[in-house]
């Protein structure tokens, strides 16, 4: 008989972090997504989740709920869909348009807790300043330096 591999479980959570945004990020400051047709950005979605609660949900609930959102997903569904999407390892908000493209950081809290801040707020600023807190970049859109 054939072992069966246990799932492994994945995490895009961060904690007591900061994730700057991209070196080659446009913006000068946190821009909101606008929408571009009928259907909601990804952007969009991460904004909306994190602006409208920040520091109630993880990395994970925010990306999961992205996702759940997109397929339509019933919440009946969600235990069964969310044990597999982190079956695989998911891109962080290091790759996120929010840290890429609108110049948002995103701070995980020791909770892993996620909350997002314009690279022009005093509160970005304090993050880069805190020895106390781990920072990473986001990652650059182009792959030339």
């Amino acid at each position: 008989m054939p072992k069966r591999r246990s799932m492994q479980t994945h995490t895009t959570n961060y904690i007591n972090t900061f994730i700057e945004i991209a070196d080659d990020c446009p913006n000068a400051s946190g821009e909101v997504p606008e929408s571009r047709g009928n259907k909601k950005s990804v952007a969009q979605m991460q904004y909306g989740l994190i602006a409208n609660c920040p520091y109630q949900l993880s990395s994970d609930d925010v990306f999961f709920q992205v996702f759940a959102e997109r397929n339509d997903l019933t919440e009946a569904e969600y235990p069964a869909a969310r044990a597999a999407f982190f079956s695989k390892g998911r891109p962080c908000f290091r790759a996120s348009p929010l840290t890429q493209r609108y110049g948002f950081g995103v701070h995980s809290d020791h909770e892993g807790k996620v909350a997002i801040y314009g690279r022009e707020t005093e509160e970005y600023e304090q993050f880069l300043r805190d020895p106390g807190i781990r920072k990473v970049k986001a990652m650059r859109t182009s792959k030339s330096k």
